[in-house]
């Protein structure tokens, strides 16, 4: 049907799955068996966020999201910081002249876009674990907190800072940062003021689980829990993140709910007893590619 089409885009490519991740913003790779490595590759320009990497970022993760070799995925940045976020270079935001109906429908699209391309994260029923570090500014908060678990390094700085260039943030960061750190006295005070918020403050708000010396110890910590994870049932660990995620924006009985639903035919994976076999006889098992 059509809306199966609209749902599940990319179940018409071939069952292989060997697709092409090559891209201009992004670098993908597989360093371990089924975790996936996501990377910023526009180091020169702070891995800056142009309208290609906009289309690129949904794009990756719609493609990771039904790719049977991946588990889980980590995304980090290359070079000195993680993300400068928007780059103004490149932003349609300037030079528009027209009318102002017809320019309000462009940008409408221009946002829905930005925000396609971050919620893309949170549809992926993989884990997404981001690695950050140097600094990390405004669009760029808005895509860690579509991540599941974020790391960074003692370094790492971050700055909601969309009200220095006279915007309010519109691409997630209003939506998800006061969930995930739950302080909305905290959350305000970084959106009012855009000022920086270091490692320290950011682990004791819960915005990083951990925090690390630096680059090459978080990378090492995150793909090491990225095996960890993808050596667990991936019919377990996905149902768990599309119940943590519905129950986030929903009241305790809709979530309750919504796991009935989704369990009544996942208690019948092949996954449940092989589980319950690897506890017995300490054998890890070996889960079939979804």
């Amino acid at each position: 049907s059509a809306r199966l089409r609209r749902e599940f885009p990319f179940r018409s490519i071939s069952s292989s799955f060997e697709m092409d991740y090559s891209y201009k913003t992004i670098q993908v790779t597989f360093p371990h068996d089924f975790v996936a490595s996501v990377e910023l590759a526009r180091p020169k320009a702070l891995n800056a966020m142009n309208q290609v990497f906009v289309k690129e970022c949904g794009i990756v993760f719609q493609r990771l999201r039904y790719d049977p070799r991946v588990r889980v995925i980590v995304l980090s940045g290359q070079g000195k910081h993680f993300s400068a976020g928007l780059d103004l270079s490149d932003s349609p935001l300037q030079n528009e002249e027209g009318d102002v109906g017809r320019k309000a429908i462009k940008f409408r699209k221009l946002i829905h876009d930005f925000q396609s391309s971050f919620t893309a994260l949170e549809k992926c029923l993989k884990p997404v674990l981001c690695a950050i570090h140097g600094a990390t500014i405004g669009g760029a908060i808005d895509m860690i907190t579509a991540a599941d678990i974020r790391f960074c390094t003692k370094d790492a700085f971050f700055s909601v800072k969309e009200v220095d260039i006279g915007i309010a943030a519109d691409v997630g960061t209003l939506q998800r940062l006061p969930k995930v750190i739950g302080s909305e006295s905290l959350v305000r005070e970084l959106c009012f003021t855009a000022r920086k918020m270091y490692a320290d403050e950011a682990k004791s708000c819960g915005l990083v689980s951990h925090v690390f010396q630096d680059r090459k110890t978080m990378m090492k910590a995150a793909f090491s829990m990225g095996v960890l994870i993808a050596s667990k049932s991936p019919i377990a660990v996905q149902g768990t993140k599309a119940g943590l995620v519905h129950a986030r924006d929903h009241s305790v009985q809709e979530g309750l709910e919504f796991m009935k639903h989704w369990n009544m035919s996942m208690l019948q994976s092949e996954d449940i007893p092989k589980s319950v076999q690897s506890f017995f006889t300490k054998k890890k098992p070996k889960f079939s590619k979804l």
